[in-house]
């Protein structure tokens, strides 16, 4: 998945979760001073992070995570993006593990 896809995934999230008008939203939107998110939002959107695109977010990655921009940033970062093409609200199917 390119960038714009991931982001455009996460900005549909957040546009229905929090209820905005996507075009507000952008890569450097924050999450709680721009769009209001509390803690149960933030942990939503993680939860979302996790389903769909098969990465794991500590506690303490999630609270570095301020922007939408560093939301893309973190899911491209964890190397598992071209796996991730579900659509939104569907998780990718896992892949079968193989062991040595």
């Amino acid at each position: 998945m390119t960038r714009e896809q991931i982001f455009s995934l996460i900005r549909a999230h957040l546009a229905d979760e929090l209820e905005v008008d996507p075009d507000q939203i952008s890569e450097d939107t924050r999450f709680k001073e721009d769009l209001e998110a509390d803690s149960l939002d933030l942990y939503t959107l993680v939860q979302e992070l996790e389903d769909s695109y098969g990465v794991t977010i500590s506690d303490e990655e999630a609270a570095k995570i301020l922007t939408v921009g560093q939301a893309v940033d973190f899911v491209l970062a964890s190397g598992r993006v071209a796996s991730a093409a579900a659509p939104p609200g569907r998780a990718p199917r896992a892949k079968p593990v193989v062991s040595e």
